[in-house]
């Protein structure tokens, strides 16, 4: 089994930070992407960043300058720092991990609970 736990969401006023962590464990053979993704209500759910294991990153126009995502490889941890937060951020923040549990199984794509981030104005 894999787990992928998110912590950091909260509310904050605009302008304000939040930084965003995402643990995965359980039977796991080697990470490789990992990411954030948001879902506002009423909307779909929508690219946030995404960062490869060498550390590649791309993130999505509406947050490039605003959002930095890194990660811990030894940790198989993902985190979204998050600055100069807008109201039209809010949403919940799920965390998206592309692995493979053991060497003779292929790779999949797993899913965080997800965790509110509220932005007020």
């Amino acid at each position: 089994q894999v787990q992928l736990v998110e912590s950091g969401g909260g509310l904050v006023q605009a302008g304000g930070s939040l930084r965003l962590s995402c643990a995965a464990s359980g039977s796991i053979f080697s990470v490789y992407a990992m990411g954030w993704y948001r879902q506002a209500p009423g909307k779909q759910r929508e690219l946030v960043a995404t960062i490869t294991s060498g550390g590649s990153t791309n993130y999505a126009d509406s947050v490039e300058g605003r959002f930095s995502i890194s990660r811990d490889n030894a940790k198989n941890t993902v985190y979204l720092q998050m600055n100069s937060l807008k109201p039209e951020d809010t949403a919940v923040y799920y965390c998206n991990a592309d692995l493979q549990q053991t060497y003779y199984t292929g790779r999949h794509e797993y899913w965080g609970q997800g965790t509110q981030v509220t932005v007020s104005s």
